[in-house]
């Protein structure tokens, strides 16, 4: 069975956002944590960055978010994403157990290359342009499964899937037998399919962002589409 990731930005509905993505047939849920200077994230998510800090979802709330989505669906595994600004204000050791006591399952690092703070357990990121000895440190180092980001540039939804991916797949394949999630402007149901074609997995953010924005029924039902898109490979 392929694995369906959905990336939500941190904020009041957090908890019953990620449980109508669970409903909808996510496996995983990312959490953002904003950040004011988003490098990797398109415009979609750096309005809801802007948003969620404007809301007040500083680091002390965004983990209590965390900590009420656990609780609300005790069996997804939660993975903040942020930046390393963030965790250096906080204290690395200190977020890293704050995460994990408010029940985060591993973490994300967007910023922080492989190789940088080893001893900080996260899920690494590659990218088309990642040299094959980046990409060795990357698989050797990551938590769990990697994250293939499907192309140069920042986060977004595109018309089409990037070629790049089946690439960067054979290569991520040649050095590592984790699961492989692939991410970055995967969208509708068709991107969910191709993708889950190459990869172990998909990874769908900016636009269950956009959908969450009308609320848990409207992401639940959009979920699904991806799920029915992803599931469609194993049926075949």
């Amino acid at each position: 069975m392929k694995t369906l990731v959905v990336y939500l930005m941190s904020g009041s509905q957090t908890p019953e956002l990620a449980a109508a993505a669970v409903e909808g047939g996510a496996d995983i849920v990312e959490l953002g944590f904003p950040f004011s200077d988003p490098l990797a994230d398109g415009p979609v998510i750096r309005r809801a960055a802007e948003r969620a800090l404007a809301e007040g979802m500083r680091t002390r709330a965004c983990l209590e978010r965390l900590e009420r989505t656990h609780e609300l669906v005790p069996d997804l595994p939660l993975v903040p994403m942020t930046y390393a600004a963030l965790l250096e204000a906080w204290g690395w050791e200190r977020f890293a157990t704050d995460a994990r006591d408010a029940g985060a399952s591993s973490l994300i690092v967007a910023d922080l290359p492989a190789g940088e703070r080893p001893e900080l357990k996260r899920i690494q990121l590659v990218a088309p342009t990642s040299t094959d000895a980046r990409l060795r440190i990357a698989a050797g180092e990551t938590d769990g499964w990697l994250y293939l980001v499907t192309v140069t540039g920042t986060t977004g939804a595109r018309a089409n899937l990037s070629p790049a991916l089946a690439g960067l797949v054979t290569r991520a394949r040649a050095v590592t037998d984790a699961p492989l999630y692939a991410g970055f402007g995967i969208s509708t149901p068709d991107h969910a399919r191709a993708a889950a074609e190459l990869a172990d997995g998909i990874v769908v953010g900016s636009r269950a962002v956009e959908v969450a924005e009308e609320g848990p029924e409207a992401l639940c039902d959009y979920v699904r589409t991806l799920r029915e898109g992803v599931d469609s490979v194993v049926a075949n």
